[in-house]
Protein backbone atom coordinates (compact mmCIF):
# COMPACT_ATOMS: atom_id res chain seq x y z
CA UNK A 1 0.00 0.00 0.00
CA UNK A 2 1.69 3.15 -1.27
CA UNK A 3 0.44 5.58 1.35
CA UNK A 4 1.40 3.56 4.39
CA UNK A 5 4.29 4.95 6.49
CA UNK A 6 6.39 2.76 8.71
CA UNK A 7 6.06 3.52 12.41
CA UNK A 8 9.00 5.20 14.17
CA UNK A 9 11.30 2.80 15.88
CA UNK A 10 11.28 2.59 19.62
CA UNK A 11 14.75 3.17 20.95
CA UNK A 12 15.95 1.35 24.02
CA UNK A 13 18.49 3.33 26.00
CA UNK A 14 20.86 1.10 27.88
CA UNK A 15 21.88 2.29 31.27
CA UNK A 16 25.12 4.24 31.31
CA UNK A 17 25.01 5.34 27.63
CA UNK A 18 27.00 3.66 24.81
CA UNK A 19 25.43 1.85 21.81
CA UNK A 20 21.65 1.64 21.67
CA UNK A 21 19.59 -1.00 19.83
CA UNK A 22 16.68 0.21 17.63
CA UNK A 23 13.79 -2.23 17.23
CA UNK A 24 11.57 -2.02 14.05
CA UNK A 25 8.06 -3.22 13.56
CA UNK A 26 9.21 -6.10 11.39
CA UNK A 27 11.16 -7.49 14.32
CA UNK A 28 14.62 -6.73 12.90
CA UNK A 29 17.08 -4.62 14.81
CA UNK A 30 20.05 -2.51 13.78
CA UNK A 31 22.95 -1.13 15.82
CA UNK A 32 22.96 2.67 15.78
CA UNK A 33 26.01 4.84 16.18
CA UNK A 34 26.76 5.95 19.73
CA UNK A 35 25.54 9.34 20.80
CA UNK A 36 27.16 11.56 23.36
CA UNK A 37 26.10 10.59 26.84
CA UNK A 38 24.13 11.94 28.53
CA UNK A 39 21.66 13.00 25.74
CA UNK A 40 19.28 15.65 26.89
CA UNK A 41 17.11 16.68 23.94
CA UNK A 42 17.50 15.29 20.38
CA UNK A 43 15.24 16.43 17.51
CA UNK A 44 13.68 13.80 15.14
CA UNK A 45 15.45 15.33 12.15
CA UNK A 46 18.85 14.96 13.85
CA UNK A 47 18.03 11.38 14.77
CA UNK A 48 17.03 10.55 11.19
CA UNK A 49 20.24 12.11 9.88
CA UNK A 50 22.36 9.97 12.15
CA UNK A 51 20.48 6.82 11.17
CA UNK A 52 20.59 7.33 7.42
CA UNK A 53 24.32 8.22 7.29
CA UNK A 54 26.67 5.37 6.13
CA UNK A 55 28.80 3.85 8.87
CA UNK A 56 32.11 4.99 7.35
CA UNK A 57 31.03 8.54 6.55
CA UNK A 58 29.39 9.65 9.75
CA UNK A 59 29.36 13.42 10.19
CA UNK A 60 29.11 13.06 13.93
CA UNK A 61 31.33 15.51 15.79
CA UNK A 62 32.63 13.74 18.89
CA UNK A 63 33.01 16.11 21.82
CA UNK A 64 34.61 15.27 25.10
CA UNK A 65 31.94 15.35 27.75
CA UNK A 66 33.91 17.53 30.13
CA UNK A 67 35.39 19.89 27.56
CA UNK A 68 32.53 22.34 27.60
CA UNK A 69 31.66 22.07 31.25
CA UNK A 70 35.06 22.01 33.01
CA UNK A 71 36.20 25.59 33.40
CA UNK A 72 39.76 24.42 34.31
CA UNK A 73 40.30 22.79 30.89
CA UNK A 74 40.09 26.04 28.96
CA UNK A 75 42.77 27.21 26.62
CA UNK A 76 45.55 28.91 28.52
CA UNK A 77 45.38 32.66 28.68
CA UNK A 78 48.31 34.58 27.20
CA UNK A 79 48.63 36.46 30.48
CA UNK A 80 48.85 33.29 32.53
CA UNK A 81 51.24 31.54 30.16
CA UNK A 82 54.05 34.01 30.90
CA UNK A 83 54.07 33.18 34.59
CA UNK A 84 56.00 30.19 35.94
CA UNK A 85 53.58 27.33 36.38
CA UNK A 86 55.75 25.24 38.70
CA UNK A 87 58.77 25.66 40.96
CA UNK A 88 60.93 23.82 38.42
CA UNK A 89 60.46 26.56 35.85
CA UNK A 90 63.80 28.45 35.46
CA UNK A 91 63.73 32.09 36.51
CA UNK A 92 63.89 34.89 34.01
CA UNK A 93 67.40 35.72 32.80
CA UNK A 94 68.74 39.19 33.52
CA UNK A 95 69.21 41.05 30.29
CA UNK A 96 71.42 44.08 29.75
CA UNK A 97 74.47 45.34 31.66
CA UNK A 98 74.26 46.53 35.25
CA UNK A 99 77.22 48.91 35.09
CA UNK A 100 79.74 47.16 37.33
CA UNK A 101 82.58 48.03 34.96
CA UNK A 102 82.11 51.69 35.94
CA UNK A 103 83.92 50.91 39.21
CA UNK A 104 87.21 50.88 37.30
CA UNK A 105 86.54 54.38 36.02
CA UNK A 106 85.78 55.54 39.57
CA UNK A 107 89.04 54.06 40.88
CA UNK A 108 90.96 55.62 38.01
CA UNK A 109 89.52 59.07 38.64
CA UNK A 110 90.20 58.84 42.37
CA UNK A 111 93.75 57.58 41.83
CA UNK A 112 94.52 60.34 39.36
CA UNK A 113 93.31 62.93 41.87
CA UNK A 114 95.41 61.54 44.71
CA UNK A 115 98.47 60.68 42.65
CA UNK A 116 101.04 58.00 43.39
CA UNK A 117 104.14 57.76 45.56
CA UNK A 118 107.26 55.80 44.77
CA UNK A 119 110.50 55.80 46.76
CA UNK A 120 113.66 54.32 45.29
CA UNK A 121 117.17 53.99 46.71
CA UNK A 122 120.37 53.53 44.70
CA UNK A 123 123.35 51.90 46.41
CA UNK A 124 126.83 51.39 45.03
CA UNK A 125 130.35 52.73 44.89
CA UNK A 126 131.08 56.15 43.51
CA UNK A 127 131.61 56.35 39.77
CA UNK A 128 129.18 53.57 38.79
CA UNK A 129 126.63 55.94 37.28
CA UNK A 130 123.87 55.88 39.93
CA UNK A 131 122.69 59.45 39.39
CA UNK A 132 122.90 59.05 35.62
CA UNK A 133 120.83 55.89 35.76
CA UNK A 134 118.09 57.56 37.81
CA UNK A 135 118.05 60.44 35.34
CA UNK A 136 117.79 57.97 32.47
CA UNK A 137 114.87 56.19 34.16
CA UNK A 138 112.76 59.14 35.26
CA UNK A 139 114.35 62.12 33.43
CA UNK A 140 114.26 64.26 36.56
CA UNK A 141 117.68 65.89 36.59
CA UNK A 142 119.05 68.27 34.00
CA UNK A 143 122.28 67.19 32.43
CA UNK A 144 125.12 69.64 32.89
CA UNK A 145 128.46 69.34 31.12
CA UNK A 146 131.01 67.86 33.52
CA UNK A 147 133.64 70.18 34.90
CA UNK A 148 136.89 68.33 34.50
CA UNK A 149 138.78 70.77 36.71
CA UNK A 150 136.74 70.12 39.85
CA UNK A 151 136.57 66.56 41.22
CA UNK A 152 133.06 65.31 42.04
CA UNK A 153 132.24 65.69 45.76
CA UNK A 154 131.88 62.52 47.76
CA UNK A 155 129.41 62.60 50.63
CA UNK A 156 129.22 59.86 53.21
CA UNK A 157 125.70 60.76 54.30
CA UNK A 158 122.47 59.69 52.68
CA UNK A 159 120.36 62.37 51.08
CA UNK A 160 116.95 62.22 49.41
CA UNK A 161 115.53 64.34 46.61
CA UNK A 162 111.80 64.48 45.85
CA UNK A 163 110.39 65.21 42.41
CA UNK A 164 106.80 65.44 41.16
CA UNK A 165 106.47 63.93 37.70
CA UNK A 166 103.28 64.40 35.67
CA UNK A 167 102.57 62.47 32.50
CA UNK A 168 99.20 62.45 30.72
CA UNK A 169 97.39 63.61 33.85
CA UNK A 170 99.04 61.03 36.14
CA UNK A 171 101.12 62.50 38.98
CA UNK A 172 103.96 60.58 40.58
CA UNK A 173 105.75 61.79 43.67
CA UNK A 174 109.21 60.28 43.26
CA UNK A 175 111.75 60.25 46.09
CA UNK A 176 115.29 59.20 45.17
CA UNK A 177 117.71 58.36 47.97
CA UNK A 178 121.37 58.34 47.01
CA UNK A 179 124.19 56.73 48.99
CA UNK A 180 127.42 58.34 47.77
CA UNK A 181 130.62 57.00 49.27
CA UNK A 182 129.33 53.50 50.00
CA UNK A 183 132.24 51.04 49.98
CA UNK A 184 134.84 53.69 49.10
CA UNK A 185 136.75 53.47 52.39
CA UNK A 186 139.63 51.17 53.12
CA UNK A 187 137.83 49.72 56.14
CA UNK A 188 134.23 48.96 55.15
CA UNK A 189 133.15 47.21 58.33
CA UNK A 190 129.49 47.91 59.08
CA UNK A 191 129.29 50.38 56.22
CA UNK A 192 125.70 49.22 55.67
CA UNK A 193 124.45 50.42 59.06
CA UNK A 194 123.51 53.94 57.86
CA UNK A 195 121.54 52.48 54.96
CA UNK A 196 119.67 49.89 57.04
CA UNK A 197 119.10 52.48 59.75
CA UNK A 198 117.53 54.86 57.23
CA UNK A 199 115.19 52.15 55.91
CA UNK A 200 114.08 51.16 59.44
CA UNK A 201 113.63 54.82 60.35
CA UNK A 202 111.08 55.22 57.56
CA UNK A 203 109.24 52.13 58.82
CA UNK A 204 109.25 53.60 62.33
CA UNK A 205 107.76 56.88 61.16
CA UNK A 206 104.97 55.09 59.33
CA UNK A 207 104.30 52.86 62.34
CA UNK A 208 104.06 55.83 64.70
CA UNK A 209 101.51 57.44 62.40
CA UNK A 210 99.48 54.23 62.30
CA UNK A 211 99.39 53.90 66.09
CA UNK A 212 97.89 57.35 66.65
CA UNK A 213 94.32 57.35 67.90
CA UNK A 214 93.45 60.23 65.57
CA UNK A 215 95.26 59.38 62.37
CA UNK A 216 95.64 61.31 59.19
CA UNK A 217 93.36 60.43 56.33
CA UNK A 218 96.38 59.73 54.17
CA UNK A 219 99.61 58.76 55.92
CA UNK A 220 102.66 60.03 54.03
CA UNK A 221 104.55 57.05 52.69
CA UNK A 222 108.32 57.56 52.88
CA UNK A 223 109.18 53.86 53.05
CA UNK A 224 111.75 52.65 50.52
CA UNK A 225 109.92 50.54 47.95
CA UNK A 226 112.92 49.39 45.94
CA UNK A 227 116.70 49.42 46.26
CA UNK A 228 118.77 49.20 43.08
CA UNK A 229 122.17 47.76 43.94
CA UNK A 230 124.98 48.54 41.48
CA UNK A 231 127.54 45.76 41.10
CA UNK A 232 130.91 46.94 39.76
CA UNK A 233 131.77 45.30 36.42
CA UNK A 234 134.73 43.26 37.63
CA UNK A 235 133.84 40.25 35.51
CA UNK A 236 134.59 37.74 38.30
CA UNK A 237 131.88 37.34 40.97
CA UNK A 238 130.34 39.17 43.91
CA UNK A 239 132.73 40.64 46.44
CA UNK A 240 132.49 39.74 50.14
CA UNK A 241 131.19 43.25 50.78
CA UNK A 242 128.40 42.73 48.27
CA UNK A 243 127.41 39.38 49.79
CA UNK A 244 127.38 40.64 53.38
CA UNK A 245 125.35 43.70 52.52
CA UNK A 246 122.84 41.92 50.25
CA UNK A 247 122.16 39.27 52.90
CA UNK A 248 121.00 41.98 55.29
CA UNK A 249 119.37 44.20 52.72
CA UNK A 250 117.09 41.61 51.04
CA UNK A 251 115.19 41.01 54.31
CA UNK A 252 114.42 44.69 54.73
CA UNK A 253 113.61 45.98 51.26
CA UNK A 254 113.10 44.82 47.68
CA UNK A 255 116.54 44.53 46.05
CA UNK A 256 117.17 44.67 42.29
CA UNK A 257 120.86 44.11 41.44
CA UNK A 258 122.28 45.49 38.19
CA UNK A 259 125.68 45.29 36.49
CA UNK A 260 126.82 48.89 36.24
CA UNK A 261 128.64 50.21 33.17
CA UNK A 262 127.99 47.02 31.26
CA UNK A 263 129.53 48.55 28.12
CA UNK A 264 132.96 47.85 29.61
CA UNK A 265 132.36 44.09 29.16
CA UNK A 266 132.01 42.05 26.02
CA UNK A 267 128.86 40.05 25.42
CA UNK A 268 130.57 36.81 26.42
CA UNK A 269 132.08 38.35 29.56
CA UNK A 270 128.69 39.82 30.47
CA UNK A 271 126.90 36.47 30.29
CA UNK A 272 129.61 34.66 32.24
CA UNK A 273 129.59 37.39 34.90
CA UNK A 274 125.79 37.13 35.16
CA UNK A 275 125.91 33.35 35.73
CA UNK A 276 128.51 33.71 38.47
CA UNK A 277 126.44 36.33 40.25
CA UNK A 278 123.33 34.16 40.05
CA UNK A 279 125.30 31.27 41.52
CA UNK A 280 126.48 33.51 44.38
CA UNK A 281 122.93 34.63 45.09
CA UNK A 282 121.66 31.05 45.30
CA UNK A 283 124.60 29.85 47.37
CA UNK A 284 124.23 32.56 50.01
CA UNK A 285 120.38 32.51 50.08
CA UNK A 286 119.99 36.06 48.81
CA UNK A 287 116.40 36.54 47.62
CA UNK A 288 116.31 39.44 45.21
CA UNK A 289 113.19 40.83 43.60
CA UNK A 290 111.02 39.29 42.18
CA UNK A 291 110.97 36.57 44.83
CA UNK A 292 109.74 33.19 43.72
CA UNK A 293 107.34 32.71 46.66
CA UNK A 294 105.42 35.85 45.68
CA UNK A 295 104.20 34.55 42.31
CA UNK A 296 100.41 34.59 42.56
CA UNK A 297 99.33 32.85 39.36
CA UNK A 298 100.66 31.23 36.23
CA UNK A 299 101.05 34.48 34.30
CA UNK A 300 103.11 36.04 37.09
CA UNK A 301 105.22 32.91 37.36
CA UNK A 302 106.01 32.94 33.63
CA UNK A 303 106.84 36.65 33.55
CA UNK A 304 108.91 36.62 36.73
CA UNK A 305 110.80 33.51 35.65
CA UNK A 306 111.97 35.33 32.55
CA UNK A 307 113.07 38.29 34.68
CA UNK A 308 114.90 36.07 37.18
CA UNK A 309 116.86 34.52 34.32
CA UNK A 310 118.09 37.99 33.27
CA UNK A 311 118.92 39.32 36.76
CA UNK A 312 121.26 41.11 37.33
CA UNK A 313 120.48 43.38 34.40
CA UNK A 314 123.44 44.66 32.43
CA UNK A 315 122.65 48.38 32.11
CA UNK A 316 124.18 51.50 30.67
CA UNK A 317 123.08 54.97 31.73
CA UNK A 318 123.06 58.08 29.56
CA UNK A 319 121.38 61.45 29.71
CA UNK A 320 122.32 62.85 26.29
CA UNK A 321 120.75 62.31 22.90
CA UNK A 322 122.64 61.64 19.68
CA UNK A 323 121.65 61.47 16.02
CA UNK A 324 121.81 57.93 14.63
CA UNK A 325 120.54 57.19 11.10
CA UNK A 326 118.40 60.30 11.09
CA UNK A 327 116.79 59.75 14.49
CA UNK A 328 117.61 60.97 18.00
CA UNK A 329 118.54 58.21 20.43
CA UNK A 330 119.56 58.25 24.08
CA UNK A 331 123.04 56.84 24.45
CA UNK A 332 126.76 57.22 25.05
CA UNK A 333 129.14 58.25 22.34
CA UNK A 334 132.54 56.58 22.14
CA UNK A 335 135.21 56.49 19.45
CA UNK A 336 133.90 53.04 18.46
CA UNK A 337 130.34 54.25 18.00
CA UNK A 338 127.21 55.13 19.95
CA UNK A 339 125.83 52.81 22.64
CA UNK A 340 122.05 53.08 22.52
CA UNK A 341 120.52 52.84 25.96
CA UNK A 342 117.09 51.63 24.82
CA UNK A 343 118.45 49.06 22.36
CA UNK A 344 118.30 45.52 23.74
CA UNK A 345 121.20 44.53 21.51
CA UNK A 346 123.42 46.98 23.42
CA UNK A 347 122.19 46.76 27.03
CA UNK A 348 119.24 45.66 29.18
CA UNK A 349 118.07 49.05 30.35
CA UNK A 350 114.54 48.49 28.89
CA UNK A 351 114.10 45.46 31.17
CA UNK A 352 115.02 47.50 34.25
CA UNK A 353 112.71 50.33 33.22
CA UNK A 354 109.78 47.99 32.61
CA UNK A 355 110.36 46.25 35.94
CA UNK A 356 110.51 49.43 38.01
CA UNK A 357 107.86 51.51 36.25
CA UNK A 358 105.67 49.79 33.70
CA UNK A 359 104.92 46.33 35.07
CA UNK A 360 105.92 45.93 38.76
CA UNK A 361 105.71 49.38 40.37
CA UNK A 362 102.52 48.63 42.30
CA UNK A 363 103.74 45.15 43.18
CA UNK A 364 106.90 46.64 44.69
CA UNK A 365 104.75 48.85 46.90
CA UNK A 366 102.47 45.97 47.90
CA UNK A 367 105.36 43.73 48.94
CA UNK A 368 106.91 46.59 50.88
CA UNK A 369 103.69 47.10 52.85
CA UNK A 370 102.53 43.48 53.23
CA UNK A 371 105.88 41.79 53.86
CA UNK A 372 108.82 44.00 54.82
CA UNK A 373 106.90 46.61 56.79
CA UNK A 374 104.77 43.89 58.36
CA UNK A 375 107.90 42.13 59.62
CA UNK A 376 109.14 45.34 61.20
CA UNK A 377 105.72 46.09 62.69
CA UNK A 378 105.41 42.65 64.31
CA UNK A 379 108.87 42.95 65.89
CA UNK A 380 108.15 46.38 67.30
CA UNK A 381 104.72 45.49 68.66
CA UNK A 382 106.11 42.37 70.32
CA UNK A 383 108.68 44.57 72.03
CA UNK A 384 106.06 47.04 73.26
CA UNK A 385 103.51 44.72 74.91
CA UNK A 386 104.96 45.45 78.37
CA UNK A 387 105.54 49.19 77.84
CA UNK A 388 103.12 51.89 79.08
CA UNK A 389 100.80 53.34 76.47
CA UNK A 390 100.62 57.07 75.91
CA UNK A 391 97.43 59.11 75.49
CA UNK A 392 97.69 59.40 71.71
CA UNK A 393 99.90 56.52 70.61
CA UNK A 394 101.62 53.37 71.73
CA UNK A 395 104.99 54.09 73.31
CA UNK A 396 107.66 51.97 71.67
CA UNK A 397 111.14 51.48 72.97
CA UNK A 398 113.94 52.75 70.72
CA UNK A 399 114.71 50.25 67.99
CA UNK A 400 118.00 48.46 68.44
CA UNK A 401 119.89 48.30 65.10
CA UNK A 402 121.42 44.93 65.98
CA UNK A 403 118.07 43.23 66.60
CA UNK A 404 116.47 44.52 63.39
CA UNK A 405 119.42 43.80 61.12
CA UNK A 406 120.57 40.37 62.36
CA UNK A 407 120.40 37.92 59.43
CA UNK A 408 117.59 35.39 59.76
CA UNK A 409 115.83 33.07 57.30
CA UNK A 410 113.53 34.73 54.80
CA UNK A 411 110.22 32.96 55.46
CA UNK A 412 107.48 35.54 55.15
CA UNK A 413 105.55 35.54 51.90
CA UNK A 414 102.69 37.50 50.39
CA UNK A 415 100.03 36.34 52.84
CA UNK A 416 101.76 37.81 55.87
CA UNK A 417 99.54 40.88 56.01
CA UNK A 418 96.31 38.96 55.68
CA UNK A 419 97.18 36.01 57.94
CA UNK A 420 99.53 37.65 60.38
CA UNK A 421 98.14 35.70 63.33
CA UNK A 422 98.93 32.39 61.69
CA UNK A 423 102.30 33.42 60.29
CA UNK A 424 103.82 34.76 63.50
Amino acid sequence: MGGVTAPAPAAEKPPGGGHRKCRWSSGSSVNCHPLPSPITHTSPARTRQLLEAPPGRTSTRHLEPSAAMDPLRRSPSPCLSSRPSSPSTPPCEMRGPVGIEAVLDQLKIKAMKMGFEFNIMVVGQSGLGKSTMVNTLFKVWKSNPPDLGVPPPQTLQLHSVTHVIEEKGVKLKLTVTDTPGFGDQINNDNCWDPILGYINEQYEQYLQEELLITRQRHIPDTRVHCCVYFVPPTGHCLRPLDIEFLQRLCRTVNVVPVIARADSLTMEEREAFRRRIQHNLRTHCINVYPQMCFDEDTNDRILNSKLRDRIPFAVVGADQEHLVNGRCVLGRKTKWGIIEVENMAHCEFPLLRDLLIRSHLQDLKDITHNVHYENYRVIRLNESHLLPRGPGWVNLAPASPGQLTIPRPFKVCRGAHDDSDDEF
